[in-house]
């Protein structure tokens, strides 16, 4: 098929142009994040990215964080989550594990355990039910600090959680009186 540089490579195009920049290849995103993979292709192409619809479903299903979607009847496709671009996914409110992870960097945990988790240029806080995530989250900002959060406290006090097509849960803030330091 494509080498997997490739694959990451266009991963990360589908990422910008799914999630954060539609406009960097004129594409407009409806209210729920879709387009339609025809107009995702064409407008790719006009831009230098050369897609195949084979190429695309085989990004689709391979990409390791499940970070892309197609609708039921695979003529659109959409970010799962982490958009910066306003967009409503259709989640509906979910009751949580009682506890959830969130990997940073360790430069960040004091900021964090000062003011709390904010989805600052994204639309929600997004959180693991697993600590190996967590990690592999974390990594990606220096050395991992793996934080607990109470949300199965947070739930009961009327804070919404959602969970993603790809299993990230979601949430609008974590403030810090639900929030601890994982112990390893």
């Amino acid at each position: 098929m494509i080498s997997e540089k490739e694959t990451t490579s266009l991963s990360k195009f589908l990422s910008l142009v799914l999630r954060h920049q539609p406009e960097t290849i004129d594409i407009k995103l409806d209210e729920q994040g879709w387009v339609t993979v025809d107009e995702l292709l064409r407008k790719a192409q006009a831009h230098g990215k050369n897609i195949s619809p084979d190429v695309l479903n085989h990004i689709v299903e391979t990409n390791a964080k499940k970070r892309f979607a197609f609708d039921d009847t695979g003529k659109k496709i959409r970010a799962n989550q982490g958009h910066s671009v306003e967009v409503e996914l259709g989640y509906e409110p979910q009751t949580p594990p009682d506890i959830l992870y969130h990997g940073t960097g360790r430069q960040s945990v004091e900021s964090i355990l000062k003011t709390g988790l904010e989805k600052r240029s994204r639309q929600h806080v997004h959180l693991s039910s697993d600590i190996d995530t967590a990690v592999k989250v974390g990594q990606r900002h220096g050395k991992p600090v793996i934080l607990t959060v109470a949300a199965g406290t947070m739930h009961l006090q009327g804070h919404k959680f959602y969970l993603s097509e790809n299993k990230v849960w979601l949430t609008d803030f974590v403030p810090t009186d639900f929030i601890g330091k994982h112990s390893s």
